[in-house]
């Protein structure tokens, strides 16, 4: 299968530059398409138990929140990653990602107001 290839080819690719596997996530878009669906829930649950990564399937459409929910658990993975990191990179490495994380704008169709947030935003979300 094309995506058990892709996350065995990351996992190769990491081990070469970091002892630690990149997070990931298997995420399932367009929930709310339930008519012209290729690929069952259940399917989903299964090839992410195969590969023992986190699941998610969500309808950007219907809900922005469940989007954000995907990147707060790979915020939160690799918060966890970095914390088990040398000080030095740990600091290094979240200071390359800030920089690199773009403002996303909510718009109406998203919300009424007109807040931004970034990834910093999620550290004031309750942790699980």
């Amino acid at each position: 299968m094309r995506l058990c290839f892709l996350v065995n080819h990351i996992h190769s690719v990491a081990r070469k530059s970091s002892p630690d596997p990149p997070p990931i996530v298997i995420v399932a878009n367009k929930k709310d398409l339930e008519f012209d669906r290729m690929v069952t829930t259940e399917d989903g649950e299964n090839l992410s138990k195969g590969l023992k990564l986190p699941f998610h399937e969500i309808s950007a459409r219907d809900s922005y929140e469940e989007a954000a929910s995907v990147f707060h658990a790979l915020y939160r993975a690799m918060a966890q990653l970095l914390s088990s990191s040398p000080t030095t990179f740990r600091r290094r490495a979240v200071s390359k990602l800030m920089e690199k994380i773009p403002r996303i704008h909510s718009n109406s169709t998203l919300g009424s107001s007109s807040q931004s947030f970034s990834f910093s935003s999620f550290r004031d979300l309750p942790q699980d």
